[in-house]
């Protein structure tokens, strides 16, 4: 199955360019092109093969994210002009991933397994099983690495070292809750349960902006509403939409981004069932039927795409 693994294009005016996980950043003074490729990752490692139509699965949703939550923040975006493509502003992006959970899932509940009671800071009552709703969603910020693997972080540490001045911290925990409250109910009209996600913010000309991708499967878990509380009741894991069954698969066959650690073999198999997962997500989440984009000439498609808009996108009207 063909996928996009990397691009390597070179525009006129381009001033820069970023490899990250999944993405492919190209610079153009105080704009950018965000390239969503079809790379996969899990415990902060770049898995070998690319899942097909994984990276229009997420630009399509994180565009749709965006846009439903703009009268919140303002965010980076300027337009979407192709399925895999997203021009924006290029921010200055804080050091610090936002994390908010509203359950008991996934790090926080591998850490809570382990015996930990304090999460990034954040105490946690006794009793709770994995997937439990928590009395009230908690945020758990991690540190944004540049290479490797992020860090989890309380608050009072980020503030300690000056990562991000109080007064921007406050902003960023207050837009923080109410992009997750606006997520949940997003989620509610589609039969789903937001768990967590993440956020990330930047600054754009002295004023905070929400960047990268909001509310996707590669930034968030989601649980199905019908049968949580009857799986929860009798101890069964809960019907998820989301990445950690990826995580899973890895753990299962010894990998979990350690030191010394082999990634499993991704037979073809493997590769068509996260690919239809992701599908599945997109369509469950949009209500929408999701179109396979031709893979034929795509990277001629996504170079004349950014070539054509970079200069001529009109400011996203916030």
């Amino acid at each position: 199955m063909e996928a996009i693994k990397e691009t390597n294009f070179s525009f006129a005016g381009q001033t820069g360019f970023y490899r990250g996980k999944v993405r492919d950043v190209y610079y153009f003074q105080d704009k950018i092109a965000l390239v969503a490729t079809d790379r996969i990752s899990a415990f902060d490692v770049v898995l070998p093969r690319a899942i097909p139509y994984k990276g229009q699965v997420l630009n399509q949703i994180a565009s749709l994210n965006l846009k439903a939550t703009s009268d919140i923040v303002p965010n980076w975006v300027i337009s979407t002009p192709d399925p895999n493509v997203t021009i924006g502003f290029s921010c200055e992006p804080f050091k610090v991933e936002m994390v908010i959970r509203g359950y008991l899932a996934g790090h926080a509940w591998r850490e809570y397994k382990a015996g930990k009671r304090m999460v990034c800071g954040v105490a946690l009552p006794e009793g709770l099983r994995e997937n439990d709703k928590l009395p009230e969603p908690i945020i758990t910020p991690t540190t944004k690495a540049d290479q490797g693997h992020d860090e989890d972080i309380s608050r009072e540490e980020i503030l300690a070292k000056g990562i991000v001045s109080k007064e921007d911290y406050i902003k960023l925990e207050h837009y923080t809750r109410a992009l997750f409250a606006r997520g949940t109910e997003l989620a509610q009209q589609r039969g789903l349960i937001l768990v967590d996600t993440k956020y990330e913010f930047g600054k754009y000309n002295g004023q905070v902006y929400l960047i990268d991708e909001i509310h996707t499967p590669d930034s968030s878990r989601y649980f199905y509403s019908e049968g949580y509380a009857e799986r929860q009741a009798n101890g069964e894991p809960q019907k998820q939409l989301s990445k950690e069954f990826v995580r899973q698969w890895l753990i299962e066959n010894g990998f979990q981004g350690k030191d010394g650690q082999q990634v499993p073999d991704m037979t073809d198999d493997v590769v068509t069932s996260i690919s239809e997962r992701y599908i599945e997500l997109f369509e469950v989440f949009t209500g929408h039927t999701f179109i396979k984009e031709n893979y034929n000439q795509v990277l001629d498609r996504i170079e004349k795409q950014i070539a054509q808009n970079i200069f001529n996108a009109k400011d996203y009207d916030i």
